[in-house]
């Protein structure tokens, strides 16, 4: 029980200050992250009295994807859970199948805890997961807050396996018993976070020797430390309205203007981590080089266009006509 033993470890710092008798879920998608954490919550939340609810959600995604939720609700009352919340979920693609699911996805946790009134959701994201952001941000010229990659704690969300491979985790499920299914969408080359864990990242450890991911970690680790602090400069500076005044915005530090901009357009809508350095340049132009020009569109349906020296930003929705 070796690995086991590591993931309960590695649990203790994030369960310190949940208040003793508090609900938290786990949300689970029957692959070998999840249920590892899963187990290793089941063992350790007794220790503060904590009831832990496990959260499977059907995406409808792709065949038979009732069936493997299923088989996860089955893995989990081997586990020892009594109480899971199972939800179909249907998901409305509409700026690409990644970024709807996991937004579809997000809205229902949120359901979930406001229904059990839960304190926190526990994540399985893993060590392999943080390097594959990291790199994804990169090739996508996301900026700094992409490259930091996955906060251990955001809100109420925690990833609390940030520091385990998923070869530690496969070791869990193999220690307990516990089946886990591999997701066959891991295999498909259409997807980019595919494409860097198969053929980026192994590439990289031919090339370089071996430790990428860890330099990639580490990498995140200290961009998370300098975004924070931006991120507390930011606020300081005042201008988190949506109507931005592009004379105040002219006066500040790119790199504050920058964050300034990126926290507005996705308070607007624009998905998290949709905004590249391409979407952001327009915008920019707007504040710096003003020459009359138009609207800008961006992902989401966010729209933003200068009128009377200050940014407005708005959310069309897509008239996708009836559904059949």
């Amino acid at each position: 029980m070796k690995s086991t033993l590591t993931a309960t470890n590695a649990l203790r710092p994030f369960l310190a200050d949940i208040p003793i008798g508090d609900t938290v879920l786990v949300g689970v998608s029957g692959g070998a992250d999840s249920l590892a954490l899963a187990i290793a919550l089941y063992r350790k939340a007794r220790d503060r009295e904590l009831k832990v609810i496990p959260v499977v959600l059907n995406h409808n995604l792709q065949a038979g994807s009732r069936e493997i939720a299923e088989v996860a609700v089955e893995q989990l009352h081997v586990i020892g859970y009594h109480e899971v919340v199972l939800r179909d979920l249907q998901v409305e693609v509409r700026d690409g199948l990644e970024s709807s699911a996991r937004r579809a996805r997000y809205e229902e946790f949120e359901r979930v805890m406001a229904e059990r009134s839960a304190t926190a959701l526990f994540l399985g994201h893993t060590h392999n997961d943080q390097a594959e952001s990291v790199l994804l941000g990169l090739v996508r010229g996301s900026g700094g807050k992409s490259l930091a990659g996955m906060a251990p704690v955001n809100g109420r969300y925690i990833r609390p396996l940030l520091s385990l491979t998923r070869t530690i985790t496969e070791e869990i499920c193999a220690e307990n018993k516990i089946e886990f299914w591999v997701d066959p969408h891991n295999s498909q080359l259409d997807f980019a976070r595919v494409r860097i864990r198969t053929q980026l990242l192994p590439l990289f450890e031919e090339l370089l020797g071996p430790g990428i991911a860890d330099a990639l970690v580490r990498t995140a680790t200290l961009l998370r430390q300098d975004t924070e602090a931006l991120d507390e400069l930011a606020s300081a500076a005042g201008m988190e309205n949506p109507d931005l005044n592009c004379a105040q915005l002219a006066k500040l530090p790119l790199a504050l203007r920058s964050r300034l901009l990126r926290s507005a357009i996705y308070a607007a809508g624009a998905p998290s981590g949709s905004l590249s350095s391409d979407h952001l340049a327009p915008v920019e132009a707007l504040v710096t080089d003003w020459h009359g020009q138009g609207q800008v569109s961006l992902p989401g349906g966010v729209k933003v266009e200068r009128i009377s020296g200050r940014l407005s930003l708005s959310q069309q929705k897509e008239n996708r006509g009836p559904s059949h």
